[in-house]
């Protein structure tokens, strides 16, 4: 099997499977900065995140693009798009030889583009498995495109399947939203495992952007214990400082196609994810 002939070099390696692969080894010094916004469990806001850290990075002059990972399609309603109306779009990008410049949506935010989801993509994760490269779909895809934007964000589903592995083996930094419930804690060790195992064997490079707060209500005894927690797993430099409350126009927002920028500004949602589009502008790579 040959790496792509844009990448600047590869490494073999064997898989879990046993057949070879290959890492692809690329200096992003100048491109985009790739981040994937992963847990495994659903409903902690890691859609909310990955929209609303977009829009206020756009709004501040970054060159954003959003990629639809997610069955479930909520990144692509989020931002107005019906993806039930949509024929093309990340799913036809990684099957077939649909060009990502094909996909690319623009939002109604300057600077900010999306790459949707569609109905195809409920059955991925059965249907890449037999593909070559499987692993490396998105990243290939995303070469085209890297010295177009300055931070794309991966919205990825809640599991640890085809298209998950698809987004970590192509980020850069893994962003983890962690709700502020204790169920939430449980399957940390697991994604933490599966983003080793992907170190390991796809993408020696990956690292840990940080784990960001959730839900967060401070009137309840359990968010601080969570919080308590999170610090005591983790090193302190991956915890962001910026706590997401948990609000009810956060939860309405995507209802109406926008993120939270535009639907109420002056929300402490909104002014929590400007703070938290800062820290991580901030953050090194």
């Amino acid at each position: 099997m040959q790496c792509s002939q844009r990448a600047a070099g590869c490494q073999r390696t064997k898989l879990s499977s046993g057949r070879e692969n290959c890492i692809l080894i690329q200096s992003r010094h100048s491109m985009a900065r790739i981040i994937a916004v992963v847990n495994q469990k659903g409903g902690v806001g890691k859609t909310t995140t990955a929209i609303n850290l977009g829009a206020y990075l756009a709004r501040a002059g970054h060159r954003v693009l959003l990629i639809d990972l997610d069955p479930q399609a909520n990144a692509t309603s989020g931002l107005g798009l019906d993806h039930k109306n949509l024929t093309q779009g990340v799913y036809e990008m990684l099957v077939s030889p649909v060009s990502i410049r094909e996909v690319i949506h623009p939002t109604n935010i300057e600077r900010y583009h999306l790459v949707p989801a569609t109905l195809s993509l409920a059955g991925a994760n059965v249907e890449l498995v037999p593909l070559e490269r499987r692993e490396f779909l998105l990243r290939d895809n995303l070469e085209e495109i890297l010295n177009d934007y300055d931070y794309v964000f991966i919205d990825c589903p809640p599991s640890l399947g085809v298209l998950t592995i698809n987004a970590l083996a192509a980020a850069d930094e893994v962003l983890i939203p962690v709700q502020a419930e204790y169920y939430s804690l449980e399957g940390l060790g697991q994604l933490m495992e599966t983003i080793d195992l992907v170190r390991q064997n796809l993408h020696d490079e990956l690292s840990i952007l940080g784990l960001v707060l959730t839900m967060y209500d401070p009137d309840l005894r359990l968010a601080e214990a969570v919080l308590a927690e999170l610090y005591h797993y983790f090193p302190p430099h991956q915890i962001f400082r910026s706590v997401i409350p948990r609000h009810v126009r956060l939860a309405e927002a995507p209802s109406y196609g926008q993120p939270i920028l535009h639907y109420d500004p002056n929300s402490p949602g909104a002014k929590a994810y400007r703070k938290l589009a800062d820290e991580i502008h901030s953050t090194p790579r």
